[in-house]
């Protein structure tokens, strides 16, 4: 089955990658790109890439590499685990964000349950630290680490 840049778009959300020259092997027909089955692997690993907030630049970075063959297969090797690294940052952010959400989740249940935030309004945040958003000192306000 052959697909066209539009219904890729529609389906992935990549029709700017063309243009950033991130589909060197798909084919094109009178000058249009087609898509067919065998592009999909290809498309998956964009799209995966891209939604993990990889940058265009690392992403053209992979795909010229990919081009190159199985001399590059330690660089490619080496972006998949600086990605992954990314990844494990953002799963620990989350993890935190996810605790202060359910602390306020507890919070306003009880409130509700009260009707009045009077109950709870002083109830200390177990989690609740400046790890994260850690406070400017006098010398450098308004700069983080």
């Amino acid at each position: 089955m052959s697909y066209s840049i539009s219904e890729i778009a529609k389906m992935l959300k990549i029709r700017y990658y063309d243009k950033e020259g991130l589909f060197p092997l798909v084919k094109r027909i009178n000058g249009i790109r087609v898509f067919e089955d065998k592009d999909f692997p290809w498309l998956r690993m964009l799209n995966c890439l891209k939604n993990l907030n990889m940058p265009i630049k690392k992403i053209k970075e992979y795909v010229d590499l990919a081009l190159k063959g199985d001399e590059t297969l330690k660089a490619r090797y080496q972006l998949i685990l600086e990605q992954e690294e990314n990844i494990q940052k953002q799963i620990k952010e989350l993890k935190y964000y996810k605790k202060q959400i359910d602390f306020k989740k507890a919070y306003y249940e009880k409130a509700i349950e009260a009707g009045t935030e009077e109950v709870v309004k002083d109830w200390p945040n177990p989690e609740a630290t400046l790890d994260v958003d850690e406070l400017p000192n006098k010398g450098n306000i308004g700069n983080r680490r």
